[in-house]
């Protein structure tokens, strides 16, 4: 069973047993959290596709760490002008751990 569901203003397809780093949430590790925006639950013939989303179909995950991702070098610079700016940005994610999709 899949399905395919919103938060942090993505959409993600998963299935039970997958781990996913997603935008950050404000949840400590070891946590469970639910995803209530499904779009839609994959199962074959008993497909359900929402209009938006699908009533009563929770995501549920439990939280394996918050962390922060790669850092981002960005550099701006002007010839001639003897100007240079360094900026570094580390995006906040959260890595999830699938175990339910219910209807």
């Amino acid at each position: 069973m899949k399905a395919v569901f919103v938060t942090g203003g993505k959409q993600y397809t998963v299935a039970e047993g997958d781990v996913l780093f997603i935008e950050k949430l404000a949840v400590e590790a070891e946590q469970t959290v639910k995803f209530d925006q499904v779009l839609a639950v994959l199962d074959g013939e008993n497909s359900k596709i929402g209009a938006p989303v699908v009533a009563g179909a929770v995501v549920e995950a439990k939280v394996v760490k918050n962390g922060k991702g790669k850092k981002l070098d960005i550099i701006r610079y002007k010839a001639k002008k003897g100007e240079k700016r360094h900026i570094g940005h580390r995006q906040p994610y959260t890595k999830v751990e699938i175990t339910k999709i219910a209807l």
